[in-house]
């Protein structure tokens, strides 16, 4: 987990709250927080809590993850990995079953993938000679 990286969250914050055309007061009401802590986030003077993340993120009607993401709390490939789940279980053309299904699928393509990765950087590691595009030995023919 990355440590908190709370000016470019105050800088994204206001950015985002000025896209929103919410005043620091409106936006502070709209969340539950005071004025002056909303304030002293958006200067990178505090670390909001992740319930006050989402708290905001709500008021802004942006996804809680993107300010995790901003804060450091969560990795960009963790928030797509979540957005993803997301977006398959609020699908309503599909049943309760076929989701499941799905995130398994998605799930074992995922795990699939990190080990692929990891033993490419392991072959290559440990390679003597050049390879061809399929990962075989320059200059040999598979059947040899």
């Amino acid at each position: 987990m990355a440590s908190l990286n709370v000016g470019n969250l105050g800088e994204y914050l206001r950015e985002q709250r000025r896209n929103a055309q919410l005043s620091l007061r409106q936006l502070a009401d709209a969340a539950g927080v005071s004025n002056p802590y909303l304030s002293q986030i958006e200067r990178g003077l505090r670390k909001p809590s992740a319930e006050i993340l989402q708290q905001l993120a709500k008021a802004l009607r942006i996804s809680a993850e993107t300010l995790y993401v901003q804060a450091g709390i969560l990795d960009e490939r963790e928030r797509e990995e979540l957005e993803t789940r997301a977006v398959i279980l609020a699908d309503r053309s599909i049943n309760e079953r076929q989701k499941q299904v799905l995130l398994q699928i998605y799930e074992s393509f995922r795990k699939e993938n990190v080990t692929d990765a990891e033993t490419d950087v392991t072959t290559d590691a440990s390679a003597d000679g050049p390879r061809t595009a399929d990962g075989s030995d320059a200059g040999t023919s598979p059947s040899q």
